[in-house]
C-alpha cells in the first residue's frame, strides 16, 4: 500500500466517522421547532452525501409534503437553516464515533510519509466541529469541505486542488469514500478509488458502484 500512493483523500460522513445519529436528532430538533412532522434515522442515512443543506431540505420536503424546489424558494428556508445550524452545532460530536481502525490507520499513513486529506461536501463549519470533537483534525494536511470551493463532490475539483498542493499525480493518489458519489468524483478526477460498505450510499450496496476495491475497514489501506 505504502509503495502504491503518495496521496490518500478521504470522504467524512459515513467512512470515517459515523455522524448520522447526531445529524438526524439535529433535523428532527429542527422540524419539531417548527411544528413538523419528524424523520427516521433511516430516511437520513439515505439522505447523507450532497452536504448537510441537501439533507435538511429533503427532510423538510418530505415532512412538508411538497417538493425540495418549493422548500429551497420558501421565505422561510434561511430562518429553518440557521435553526438547524444551532442544533446541528450543539450536536456535533455527541452522538458520532470513529469506524473501525479509523484513528490507527490515518497515524500509520502520516508516520509512512503518505499526505493526507479530506474533501466531503459536508460544511466547513460543522466538518471542523466534528473533527476536533473527535481529534482528527491535526491528522490532515489538507481540508476540503462543501463550501470551500465553488463546486462539490461528484465535481473532481477538491480532488484536483490536493493532487496540486502536494504536487501529487493523478496516479499515485487513492480516494476512499463510502458512497456513489465517491466512486463518482474519484472516477471523474481520473484516481483510484477504494469504498467501504458499511457507509451511507442513499440505499444502495457500494459494490454496485464499481470503485476500484472494497474493503471491510480502514485497516486495509495499510496490507501490502
Amino acid at each position: 500500500m505504502s509503495q502504491d500512493f503518495d496521496l490518500v483523500m478521504f470522504d467524512l460522513d459515513g467512512t470515517l466517522i459515523e455522524t448520522a445519529p447526531e445529524i438526524a436528532a439535529a433535523v428532527n430538533d429542527t422540524l419539531r421547532r417548527f411544528d413538523l412532522p419528524t424523520v427516521t434515522q433511516s430516511q437520513v442515512n439515505d439522505w447523507i452525501g450532497r452536504g448537510t443543506q441537501e439533507l435538511l431540505l429533503l427532510a423538510l420536503a418530505f415532512s412538508g409534503k411538497t417538493d425540495v424546489a418549493k422548500v429551497r424558494s420558501s421565505d422561510r428556508f434561511a430562518l429553518i437553516l440557521a435553526e438547524f445550524d444551532q442544533h446541528y452545532q450543539c450536536r456535533c460530536g455527541t452522538r458520532s464515533q470513529l469506524y473501525p481502525g479509523v484513528r490507527e490507520t490515518l497515524v500509520a499513513l502520516r508516520a509512512l510519509g503518505i499526505k493526507l486529506a479530506l474533501v466531503t461536501n459536508k460544511e466547513g463549519r460543522y466538518t471542523s466541529t466534528v473533527l476536533k470533537a473527535h481529534q482528527l483534525t491535526p491528522l490532515f494536511d489538507r481540508i476540503v469541505s462543501g463550501d470551500t470551493l465553488p463546486t462539490k463532490k461528484p465535481d473532481p475539483a477538491g480532488i484536483q486542488s490536493c493532487l496540486a498542493a502536494f504536487g501529487v499525480p493523478r496516479q499515485r493518489a487513492l480516494f476512499v469514500g463510502d458512497s456513489s458519489i465517491d466512486v463518482a468524483t474519484a472516477r471523474n478526477a481520473g484516481v483510484a478509488v477504494w469504498a467501504l460498505p458499511y457507509g451511507y450510499n442513499m440505499g444502495e450496496a457500494i459494490e454496485a458502484s464499481a470503485p476500484d476495491r472494497v474493503i471491510d475497514d480502514c485497516s486495509e489501506l495499510l496490507k501490502k
